[in-house]
């Protein structure tokens, strides 16, 4: 027996439990891996709050990213052996464990030189990021780009990818702290949306212009203004709802400037293109080696105390990447 998350009902954070769990030898293409780190990712939220009724059937563990030393494997698995440290994100839940089974074709190898909590931290957010900036919209040089929550896990990855790519970035954050992160990201242009409409803000940067792209996952409270910030035929890239669902988009808010509405998701990758998975597993871990890619993992919990980890997640104050240890590391 482990020990495991488990979400018996929908609800707030109370509903994280602490409990023994039984993990089974692995089948025909599955592995068995003893975690490292865990990453906390705000679909954990939504899965726990059944925010959109799309949330695993009950009860279940949560989590959809971690990173681990695999113990064993099942029949026919070729890409990984016993003792190789891989990494996984998938929209299949299952993470907040000290041991899981996953299928072997969702782990990726992580570097030696690539600490685990890291390669934890990292691979979802950092493949969500690969997903938006090649298949949401393809960011290349010479691009003005609008990145919502610029100092959260997925922003900063993007603020910091887009740069190097060439964009002029511009990202809004709630605080000024934020702003210091999001300026060493690769922040062209910070705005502090709470102190000022960032509409206006944007349209001033541009010289009325719009930006090619604004990548959204606050979703209600800044929805109909990111479509406000674009230029014509620019790209509206949502992955996430962290405000709440907004409203329905009217026809009447695309047609004008021949707007373009993509919904973008790691599920590209993990269900679409497992063999785009991999290559896109290894650019990410390369240009983590190279200091391409910070990643700033600024939070950390026992595996125990997830509750806590998703109250501070739902506060809006967390920066970075937040990560589980396992209780026995």
């Amino acid at each position: 027996m482990v020990k495991a998350i488990r979400i018996h009902e929908h609800g707030g954070p109370e509903v994280l439990k602490w409990e023994e769990v039984e993990v089974p030898d692995p089948k025909e293409g599955e592995i068995r891996l003893k975690q490292k780190a865990i990453g906390l990712n705000y679909l954990d939220v939504y899965n726990r709050q059944n925010l959109r009724n799309l949330a695993p059937p009950l009860p279940y563990t949560p989590g959809m990213e971690g990173a681990g030393v695999v113990t064993a494997v099942g029949p026919g698995v070729t890409s990984c052996k016993v003792g190789d440290v891989v990494a996984y994100a998938s929209l299949q839940v299952g993470a907040y464990a000290q041991e899981r089974i996953l299928p072997a074709d969702l782990a990726v190898p992580v570097p030696s030189s690539i600490d685990p909590v890291v390669a934890a931290a990292v691979i979802f957010k950092g493949l969500t990021t690969h997903v938006l900036i090649n298949k949401g919209f393809k960011v290349e040089r010479g691009h003005t780009i609008l990145v919502h929550a610029a100092a959260g896990g997925v922003g900063s990855l993007l603020c910091q990818w887009a740069s190097a790519k060439g964009a002029t970035v511009i990202g809004t954050v709630s605080t000024q702290e934020k702003a210091v992160q999001a300026k060493e990201d690769g922040c062209h242009h910070v705005i502090l949306y709470k102190d000022e409409n960032f509409v206006d803000r944007v349209m001033e940067i541009t010289s009325g212009k719009g930006v090619d792209v604004v990548y959204d996952s606050v979703g209600k409270d800044t929805l109909n203004g990111s479509l406000e910030c674009l230029n014509y035929s620019g790209c509206l890239v949502n992955f996430g709802i962290a405000s709440g669902v907004p409203e329905p988009v009217r026809y009447d808010q695309l047609v004008p400037k021949s707007l373009r509405f993509v919904l973008s998701s790691i599920g590209h990758y993990t269900d679409v293109d497992r063999n785009a998975l991999q290559v896109a597993a290894k650019e990410l871990f390369d240009d983590v080696e190279k200091g391409v890619l910070k990643v700033r993992v600024n939070h950390k919990f026992p595996l125990s105390q997830a509750s806590q980890a998703h109250i501070a997640i739902e506060s809006r104050k967390t920066t970075g990447s937040i990560v589980l240890i396992p209780d026995d590391e």
